[in-house]
């Protein structure tokens, strides 16, 4: 089949978050499947400094149009290039892409509105019609709108799929009423007949969720919890409304990368089967943080934005009493101010107990590897988590991940309750929950080393967590619409 993958970012040419990892690794997997992957999205300032930098990477230039955009026609070009057994294609504006950041612009809807039109205009020059169009987040959700509305005039649309992930359903491109024909150029029925109306205004993952074939989301615990309305932020009619065409697919991780026998970043490198590589990579990230040598206290660690989804106040309520347990804290991490604020103040309190480095984790890749080898314990307590990556790159370095049980966290860490449990869990987002979970890891940790041993072990060989097997997945699910539409 032919899978055309559309988002507004993608590793390593552009990144602001997870969605980027994803549209960086799950593509070449999938060609590893069989497909014919191609990959599309802006040609960001940032691309073409990608490019600039590097002596392997090739973009050629394949065309030039102008697109139509309600009442404007705008200039869009096509660049092409193959990377990892992919084609990728860059859409070129430099009004709309020529800028610092990728989001957080005031005329962001009229530039993802130009990139989604662009798609849908480029998919007769592309070097291969597209069985599947597999869309991501707000950003891509007018492709399946456009596609379903020319498929109405013009019969090359018309057997075309799509699909559609949502890896965070706070981002819904939420925008009044008055830009549907105005600036999106698409007909009133689009939201007198409800597809894109929503309390008055025009929501856009909304749209594509009713619009699409197929809806996924990054875990399958997620997908179930986007039915309530303590996660689905007012969505959670449509997605129940779209049970029948819902699935999770788990997300993973570059197993290869992450991999604590051959990291270069690691004092030493070590494996499940002798760990005394591990202790020396304790022993090296306390010296290099500055905390006390000693085997015996464990290092409990978290590498994390710090923003409230990721359940920093129950960690601010609670730090205290688990310095009171005799450990020692870690923490990797940028974000809000008063938690930088807070971390920073505790850490000065607690010299030798405690290190804190307010650094973005992406940009501090070997200390982040080196605290994943170096930790115990780690620590993700979040209020919401869709997928996460941290539980599945702590597992395959031997450090028991505390988790709460919620989106990917659980479909990694609990699996099918305690005699499968790769880790310890809570339930309620609760700061007390959350205390008793690190009592029970650290008392295993302490008194009971054969159980925190199997839970080790369970995760370093974990063999779900990579690419391949997500991209499994995915390819039925291409598969699936590839036999309705034949």
């Amino acid at each position: 089949m032919n899978i055309l993958y559309a988002t507004s970012e993608a590793a390593p040419f552009c990144r602001s978050g997870g969605l980027a990892d994803v549209a960086g690794s799950l593509p070449p997997a999938l060609a590893k499947q069989g497909d014919q992957v191609a990959v599309i999205l802006p040609l960001y300032q940032s691309v073409a400094d990608c490019f600039s930098k590097s002596a392997e990477l090739k973009m050629e230039f394949v065309k030039w149009t102008y697109v139509r955009l309600a009442w404007r026609s705008v200039y869009c070009g096509l660049f092409r290039a193959r990377y990892r057994d992919v084609d990728w294609y860059f859409l070129d504006n430099e009004y709309y892409f020529h800028r610092p950041e990728l989001y957080g612009y005031y005329d962001d809807a009229e530039r993802f509105g130009f990139f989604s039109r662009a798609v849908t205009e480029m998919l007769p020059d592309l070097s291969v019609k597209p069985d599947v169009v597999h869309c991501n987040e707000w950003q891509t959700a007018l492709i399946p709108i456009y596609i379903h509305d020319e498929a109405v005039r013009t019969a090359f649309f018309r057997d075309i799929r799509t699909v559609f992930t949502i890896h965070n359903i706070e981002y819904q491109g939420r925008y009044g009423r008055s830009l549907l024909e105005d600036l999106f150029g698409l007909p009133p029925g689009w939201y007198d007949e409800g597809t894109l109306a929503y309390e008055g205004d025009i929501n856009l993952l909304k749209g594509a969720i009713v619009n699409v074939d197929a809806v996924t989301t990054t875990s399958r615990t997620y997908a179930q919890e986007l039915k309530y309305a303590y996660y689905a932020h007012g969505l959670e009619r449509v997605i129940s409304a779209c049970g029948d065409k819902l699935r999770g697919v788990p997300n993973g991780i570059d197993v290869r990368s992450f991999d604590p026998q051959h990291d270069e970043a690691l004092a030493r490198t070590y494996g499940e089967a002798s760990l005394d590589g591990k202790a020396a990579c304790k022993r090296a990230l306390q010296e290099e943080l500055g905390l006390e040598q000693r085997a015996d206290a464990p290092i409990v660690a978290m590498i994390s934005h710090l923003v409230s989804p990721k359940g920093l106040d129950l960690v601010c309520e609670t730090l205290e009493e688990m310095l009171e347990q005799d450990v020692q804290f870690v923490l990797l991490g940028r974000g809000d101010a008063q938690y930088e604020s807070f971390f920073r103040d505790a850490a000065q309190r607690h010299p030798g107990r405690m290190a804190v480095r307010l650094e973005h984790p992406d940009h501090s890749q070997p200390l982040s590897r080196r605290i994943y080898a170096g930790a115990d314990l780690f620590l993700i307590p979040s209020k919401i988590e869709p997928c996460g990556a941290s539980q599945m790159i702590a597992m395959r370095y031997g450090a028991v991940p505390i988790v709460r049980e919620t989106g990917g966290l659980k479909d990694a860490v609990c699996k099918n309750g305690e005699h499968e449990a790769r880790g310890v869990s809570f339930a309620n987002y609760n700061a007390q929950d959350m205390l008793r979970g690190v009592r029970e890891a650290i008392n295993l940790y302490r008194d009971d080393p054969a159980a925190y041993r199997t839970l080790q072990k369970r995760g370093m060989t974990a063999d779900d967590f990579s690419w391949e097997r997500c991209a499994e997945e995915y390819h039925k699910i291409y598969q699936q619409l590839y036999a309705k539409k034949s």
